[in-house]
């Protein structure tokens, strides 16, 4: 933690210190199915349980998994034949799915079903023989995953100058798909841009953007008029959480990704009233807890709540991790 935190709010203007916590914020259902789908499967087979690449981005999920006996690898060459290994919530290629069976390996696909609905459409449009543009930023887990549903069929477009490089017969098929943590306005722009140039291109029946991106979106929009700086509690390599500060910054407020508390830098609260937080939909709720106790032991005493829009959404289990669950319970009876 930096050397002045613990007295980083002498230098505030007078005026009353306080939190606004926004709601929704954190775990989605994809984050939390596959947080389950990891914890689970050591339950019922026991350690170790292999799981290809963070099975969601956020560095202290995963260390607390690795401590419950998960092992991390970026390839499945890294894990025994014949192990059982959790593709993360990103999802994969096909090309992945194939590797797993010529290992032998015993796979749990814990990918977000929001995920896979864009994995299902990409086939979809590719078996149609349409050019599939897809939105999202190149190097991703996920966009890394959906390019491989069709490689010989996508493009990838990160900004609206991509779009306008893009040449294209008059007469091709085309489709448009994007990343499911994408900032809602950037993503607008594009496709705005893409229909503009493309006037017959189609989309999806309904968004990709994960309804819980677009939540906490609209949460930081709501709040960022009422605040002086934003604290967004989220991993670097987590692309929901990096929009969030996005958004708060182009709606004329500071705002700051932190892992957690001892990220706070000092010169941030120069100034500052009120503080708001929220946390990307990988980040755990112990985090923000401990960022709002260090807030208050430095004089942010009044915390208040915003809450936008309840959530309730539930996804199931694995078929493969429900069936041996299953087959467990009939056992023990």
């Amino acid at each position: 933690m930096d050397s002045g935190t613990a007295t980083l709010m002498e230098e505030k203007s007078v005026g009353e210190k306080k939190i606004v916590l926004l709601t929704p914020r954190g775990f989605c259902a994809g984050v939390v199915r596959a947080i389950d789908v990891v914890k689970i499967a050591l339950e019922t087979y026991g350690a170790p349980i292999y799981v290809r690449k963070e099975i969601v981005h956020n560095k202290h999920v995963v260390d607390e998994l690795r401590e419950l006996g998960a092992i991390f690898v970026e390839e499945l060459e890294e894990a025994p034949a014949g192990a059982r290994v959790i593709f993360s919530a990103h999802g994969v290629a096909p090309v992945v799915r194939q590797q797993a069976k010529e290992l032998s390996l015993n796979v749990i696909d814990a990918t977000c079903p929001l995920v896979t609905k864009v994995h299902l459409e990409a086939v979809k449009f590719a078996r149609k023989g349409y050019l599939i543009v897809l939105i999202g930023h190149d190097g991703h887990d996920e966009v890394i995953g959906t390019l491989g549903e069709a490689p010989d069929a996508m493009v990838l477009v990160q900004t609206v100058e991509d779009v306008d490089r893009l040449e294209v017969a008059a007469d091709i098929k085309m489709a448009f798909l994007t990343q499911t943590t994408l900032s809602l306005d950037e993503t607008s722009h594009i496709v705005k841009r893409l229909r503009e140039r493309f006037p017959q291109i189609e989309g999806p029946h309904s968004q990709d953007i994960c309804y819980a991106t677009e939540n906490r979106q609209v949460a930081v929009k709501a709040v960022a008029p009422l605040t002086d700086l934003l604290l967004v509690v989220g991993s670097r390599n987590s692309s929901n959480s990096q929009r969030l500060v996005e958004v708060c910054r182009k709606e004329g407020r500071p705002a700051y990704l932190v892992d957690d508390e001892n990220d706070v830098k000092t010169e941030w609260f120069a100034g500052v009233n009120t503080v708001s937080i929220t946390a990307g939909a990988s980040a755990p709720e112990h985090l923000v807890e401990r960022l709002i106790e260090f807030l208050r032991a430095n004089g942010y005493g009044t915390l208040e709540t915003l809450e936008v829009k309840e959530e309730d959404v539930r996804f199931s289990l694995p078929p493969e991790l429900n069936a041996s669950r299953l087959t467990q319970i009939n056992a023990a009876v």
